[in-house]
């Protein structure tokens, strides 16, 4: 694709698809031509349903939102769940290392989304555990219309019950992100109406993305024992090297954008109307922008990789994401010499890359 030109067609779905790094940068950093406003999504029915979601909105009612959905996720925030962050990573990683062989894809991955960020988001027990299905389905619905995509549309009308049912005032964790976004209404800051649509930030992306990313790159260091020896002897290597496995494995492959006007991308005309599929997992293996694509390095500068997006809706968890990813590899820095792989089963959905197994034997 990325050969073929900047923008191409793609005729069985009716929409374009832009793939090198150049072109994707700056499409996602020019939100009034590339607009979310009209939906993300690949197909209609999810960019009707999900109108109005901070990811389906631009410009000042993005901001006003985001501006919401970020205050739990600043870095001053972010501080204060270091220690506990860290502390369960260790906790879990000297288990896990005691088993001698575990699933990188469940048992590690899963840990730290599910008990520190599901406790710190605030939503009613009943029901939360349904929530690595809603986020899964989430991310299908955000897909061309195919067979996942239509399997996946009730388990998202069941989250979206649940946010207009179970996510409200009285049965919402006190303090937590979710109730900081009723208690922004009763300031004025969002409108009322808003709030159950906003819960989709918390209850999809700071799960799947988060256990993707982790179990992507445990399987990059066992299929690279090099790599992994070079972060034992140099643990400062430890944010390059997630980095490093974001932009070969980006856990979001891509979302849709709608061309506003007539405009040219690099050459190509691409009429007013378009939808655009904007291919960041493409853009992040684009060997015009990326010395030997292909290759786990995690020696590599690779701060520029998009695997969290760029502009406007650069991802408001990616700092969250990086602390959980980084506390795990420390962890297994200090216990794990070597990392066999047993079996490996990527996961299939529309919009994410990841693995549903990651089966390895680690060495002390």
């Amino acid at each position: 694709m990325r050969d073929a030109a900047p923008v191409v067609f793609l005729p069985r779905l009716g929409m374009y698809a832009m793939g090198r790094y150049k072109d994707v940068r700056a499409a996602l950093g020019e939100a009034e031509l590339f607009t979310s406003s009209q939906g993300v999504m690949m197909n209609q029915l999810m960019n009707d349903t999900l109108r109005g979601i901070t990811l389906c909105t631009d410009g000042e009612e993005h901001r006003r939102m985001r501006h919401v959905i970020n205050k739990p996720l600043t870095t001053p925030a972010l501080r204060l769940l270091r220690e506990p962050i860290t502390k369960e990573a260790e906790a879990l990683v000297e288990r896990l290392v005691a088993q001698h062989i575990f699933d990188a894809a469940t048992e590690l991955a899963q840990h730290l989304p599910v008990a520190i960020v599901s406790d710190q988001v605030g939503l009613p027990e009943e029901g939360r555990e349904r929530m690595l299905d809603w986020a899964a389905a989430n991310f299908n619905c955000f897909g061309p219309l195919n067979t996942h995509t239509t399997n996946a549309f009730p388990v998202v009308q069941e989250m979206v019950h649940y946010a207009f049912h179970q996510a409200v005032p009285g049965k919402l964790k006190p303090g937590g992100w979710a109730a900081g976004i009723y208690a922004a209404a009763d300031r004025g800051e969002i409108r009322p109406e808003q709030c159950p649509v906003m819960m989709n930030d918390y209850m999809g992306p700071s799960l799947d993305t988060t256990i993707f990313g982790v179990s992507s790159m445990i399987w990059l260091l066992a299929e690279h024992p090099g790599e992994w020896e070079a972060i034992r002897a140099d643990p400062s290597l430890i944010p390059s090297a997630v980095n490093e496995s974001l932009r070969l494995e980006s856990p979001i492959q891509g979302f849709s954008r709608v061309a506003t006007r007539d405009c040219d991308v690099d050459g190509v005309q691409l009429p007013s109307g378009s939808r655009v599929i904007v291919f960041y997992g493409s853009a992040n293996r684009d060997e015009r922008k990326w010395a030997d694509a292909s290759v786990f390095n995690v020696r590599r500068r690779a701060t520029e990789h998009l695997a969290f997006g760029y502009g406007d809706h650069l991802c408001v968890g990616m700092n969250l994401a990086r602390m959980e990813m980084e506390a795990l590899l420390q962890a297994l820095v200090k216990r794990v010499k070597h990392f066999e792989l047993l079996k490996a089963e990527r996961a299939l959905n529309n919009v994410l890359r990841g693995f549903k197994t990651v089966r390895v034997r680690v060495t002390r």
